[in-house]
């Protein structure tokens, strides 16, 4: 569902956003900014006076489907006003457009008016729970624009997640404790609500899949990669589970999965299902994680949200600081997007590694990220904490291990460019769980915005330095 956000315009009578066009050309703006995000504006009638005209607006939001408040200050607005929505439990922006001109009488007083109701929102919102923004600029503002954007995306993921449901099937994968959620933290700081899926539920959804189907399924994962290797009837078991895994998603209503998909999935019905993962991310748009990752799925979530695609959840494998690289990698799973024409379905390089078998678990796409800007993401702390960076993606001399895999470098965040050292001394430090969502494009903004939002922590990256000679976290 889009994010429906709710327009309330103030003014006091003594002043003159209607002579100046303020509330047509912010409504405007609104409409077109709200659009580029897939969400849509509702607004309120007329222009609130009082605390109880404002309240009468704010109903009138909150019966259009309303989940964001912006109240439009046009020209200078009463204290009650502000006060009035800002005791709301609907997070809200404030909005001021500057000063038509600086000559003979005052106009708008916006800035002032702005500066009253948010130090009174302040004042009277609990904003660990329910924080308040304020955005300054006129309607054609290009940085005002891109600002209010920020947040329409934002609030689109902190939407996306209210309420949603994640089918965790088969539990963790075995002594990963610390990526273990607390459901009722996670519920509170979130929305989402974690839930069990026995694994005999897939295998069995597996088993009743008919031959068709499966069929056509593995024909259109061998249109799309190279099937390097695998046997048929790996290839046919990977599209199982694809089917199964689409089926319950279907059935359950959930927005996400978070699968255990080792050990038990190779003693029956002996497969492997990163290939599977990879299929339902690249053509379903499926926030998945694998080893029971919870937060890796509620981080997919977020980067659906904001980006428009799910992103590849990889393990920061191997640092290289002496030449400012990490390699991001993971043995499965990954849309296929985000390897382009190279990429391939092979069997499972290490699951079934060191038996008289040898690796016979198929199948994980292969690929190799392609040189450019992308963003790590990662939601923490069962969903009161956020951590993100910029990097680049650029080939090394060595393309990485067999799997999903790309060289980071070029690090960056809010405060500026880091090492690959600061990255590992803050990923050790914040005690970060293994798992890391990798998105093409830069998207550390949003992100932050996202975690301002939901009034989750941010854990700033630490410097090299710092980190090791203090241990602070």
């Amino acid at each position: 569902m889009p994010l429906v956000i709710g327009l309330i315009k103030a003014s006091l009578p003594s002043y003159f956003p209607e002579r100046h066009g303020v509330f047509d050309a912010a409504l405007a703006a609104l409409e077109e900014i709200a659009g580029a995000c897939g969400a849509r504006i509702v607004e309120a009638e007329g222009v609130p006076m009082t605390g109880a005209e404002a309240q009468q607006a704010l109903d009138q939001c909150r019966g259009q489907g309303a989940e964001f408040i912006l109240l439009l200050h046009g020209g200078f607005t009463m204290g009650d006003v502000a006060r009035q929505i800002a005791l709301s439990d609907l997070p809200i922006g404030v909005w001021a457009t500057p000063e038509p001109g600086h000559e003979g009488d005052i106009q708008l007083n916006n800035f002032v008016s702005l500066n009253m109701s948010l130090s009174i929102a302040r004042g009277v919102r609990d904003l660990r729970r329910n924080p308040v923004q304020w955005y300054f600029g006129a309607p054609e503002d290009t940085a005002l624009r891109a600002r209010l954007g920020r947040s329409f995306r934002a609030l689109s993921a902190r939407a996306a997640l209210r309420d949603a449901r994640v089918g965790v099937i088969g539990g963790l994968a075995p002594t990963f404790y610390n990526m273990a959620v607390s459901p009722d933290t996670l519920k509170r700081a979130t929305g989402v609500e974690p839930v069990h899926v026995d694994m005999h539920r897939l295998t069995a959804t597996m088993a009743a899949c008919g031959a068709e189907p499966v069929a056509q399924e593995v024909a259109a994962m061998a249109a799309r990669a190279e099937v390097r290797g695998v046997s048929d009837a790996q290839m046919a078991l990977t599209a199982r589970a694809a089917l199964a895994l689409r089926q319950i998603v279907a059935e359950d209503g959930f927005a996400g999965l978070a699968v255990s998909d080792w050990p038990a999935l190779q003693d029956d019905p002996g497969m492997h299902p990163g290939a599977a993962f990879t299929w339902l991310e690249e053509v379903d748009n499926l926030p998945l994680a694998s080893e029971g990752d919870v937060l890796g799925t509620v981080t997919q979530i977020v980067t659906r949200a904001l980006t428009g695609r799910v992103g590849s959840l990889l393990d920061m494998t191997s640092p290289q600081l002496d030449a400012d690289r990490i390699l991001m990698w993971h043995g499965g799973g990954g849309p296929l997007y985000m390897g382009g024409a190279e990429a391939a379905w092979i069997n499972h390089p290490m699951i079934g590694r060191g038996t008289p078998d040898g690796p016979r678990f198929g199948a994980i796409a292969d690929f190799v990220f392609p040189d450019g800007p992308h963003t790590v993401l990662r939601v923490a702390r069962s969903g009161s904490a956020a951590f993100g960076f910029e990097a680049e993606v650029r080939a090394g001399d060595e393309s990485g291990f067999t799997g999903c895999r790309g060289w980071v470098t070029d690090f960056r965040s809010a405060r500026g460019a880091h090492s690959a050292g600061d990255i590992v001394t803050s990923v050790m430090e914040h005690g970060l769980d293994h798992h890391f969502v990798l998105v093409p494009g830069s998207f550390a903004s949003d992100f932050r915005e996202f975690a301002a939002w939901m009034a989750m922590e941010p854990l700033e990256i630490i410097s090299e330095h710092d980190g090791l000679a203090n241990g602070i976290g």
